[in-house]
């Protein structure tokens, strides 16, 4: 079970919540960085951070999928831009908004980076997400 926590005495945030609360006994995935990569290994959206963030999403539903979650079981996310430009944040997180992760909505923090891994990397995203039970499975006890 997911709790989403919006704190009543803070500001409301824009389209994700202050906290996720998971209960005990459910299982996580905690996901390595999604990077704006093809499956060739080349940076999509060479100078775009749209481009890439669009990728990077479709590059953490694979990962999540691979992991039997979906945008949806997301509790956390880490974004990170790099630029130092509150527009360009916002362009990038337009797209995480328009991807469902905001449908929980999820608990998450943007940043602005001066590099990632990659060269010519521009957006990754890192996430935290409950693996629902699916139908069949049993808890070991």
């Amino acid at each position: 079970m997911i709790q989403r926590v919006t704190v009543p005495a803070l500001f409301p945030p824009p389209a994700y919540s202050h906290a996720s609360v998971v209960e005990a006994g459910t299982k996580l995935a905690f996901l390595a960085g999604a990077v704006p990569l093809d499956e060739k290994g080349e940076i999509v959206g060479p100078g775009d951070p749209v481009r890439q963030a669009e990728r990077v999403i479709a590059n953490l539903q694979e990962q999540l999928g691979a992991v039997g979650s979906d945008l949806a079981h997301v509790v956390a996310t880490e974004v990170y831009v790099v630029s130092s430009e509150p527009a360009v944040l916002s362009a990038v997180w337009e797209v995480v908004e328009a991807s469902g992760l905001s449908a929980g909505p999820h608990s998450s923090t943007l940043l602005g980076v001066a590099c990632l891994g990659y060269t010519g990397q521009l957006v990754e995203i890192t996430a935290t997400a409950v693996v629902p039970e699916r139908e069949g499975d049993a808890h070991a006890g």
